[in-house]
């Protein structure tokens, strides 16, 4: 399990990247009627929040600033969202259509507790600040 465990803090980060880039282009598709999607109206409780929330949410956890606070507000909507507009259908994400918000919301949740991995935006901020603290 060594190998596995040697590349975890960049495994971490890919993932990190990876979730938050899609979360951010499905807010951007739905906020901008780009991407195939229609825009949703602005201001427009809960459609037009969420998506704000995707975007932003899920920007700054793929550049790994504020991370685990984003990814906390990030799964929390996904758990509103699937609780409010998929269960109200049926009981099981399959037969509801909320697999995507269900994976989502844990997803953020794990990035949350296991923070920014190997590259961020934070980690490069700290790395440097202690860099010009050194050298005084």
């Amino acid at each position: 399990m060594q190998v596995l465990e040697r590349f975890q803090r960049e495994v971490i980060a890919v993932f990190r990247i990876v979730v938050g880039f899609l979360f951010a282009t499905h807010g951007a598709a739905a906020l901008f009627g780009v991407l195939g999607t229609k825009q949703v109206d602005a201001f427009v409780w809960p459609s037009w929040w969420a998506a704000l929330i995707q975007t932003i949410g899920g920007a700054l956890v793929m550049i790994g600033f504020g991370t685990r606070y984003a990814a906390l507000l990030c799964s929390g909507s996904m758990a509103y969202a699937y609780f409010t507009v998929h269960q109200v259908d049926a009981l099981l994400p399959v037969q509801n259509g909320g697999e995507k918000a269900a994976l989502f919301c844990f997803a953020f949740l794990l990035i949350a507790f296991l923070g920014n991995g190997a590259w961020s935006v934070q980690r490069a901020a700290k790395t440097s600040a202690q860099a010009a603290v050194a050298t005084k």
